[in-house]
């Protein structure tokens, strides 16, 4: 069974660099939208992997957008919820991207 553990710490993100203050919930850039895979259960932080998670799908669920993340690492994919917080135009050019991908 999966276990949340609220983990709140703030990180550098290694892809852009901005400095993110989190608050217990943040798992991704709200800049470049790009995660790391430290977790196996959300918050957990048990995962040894660390590879970097590049964002490559937008996702609509019951009204609400999900980021599609994959680790360029190990190839995991988890899904995560776009924040409040998240530039929209980061959320908006990963939407663009996956149309242009779709058109061919």
């Amino acid at each position: 069974m999966k276990t949340f553990q609220r983990t709140r710490e703030d990180f550098k993100c290694e892809h852009c660099g901005v400095e993110v203050k989190g608050n217990g919930y943040t798992n991704h850039c709200p800049r470049c939208l790009w995660s790391k895979h430290v977790d196996i259960n959300p918050g957990d932080r048990a995962e040894e992997c660390g590879g970097l998670m590049e964002p490559i799908d937008i996702e609509l669920k019951e009204g609400k957008y999900v980021i599609v993340h994959r680790c360029q690492k190990c190839g995991f994919i988890r899904r995560n919820k776009v924040c409040d917080t998240d530039d929209f135009d980061s959320v908006i050019a990963l939407s663009r991207r996956k149309t242009e991908m779709l058109k061919g």
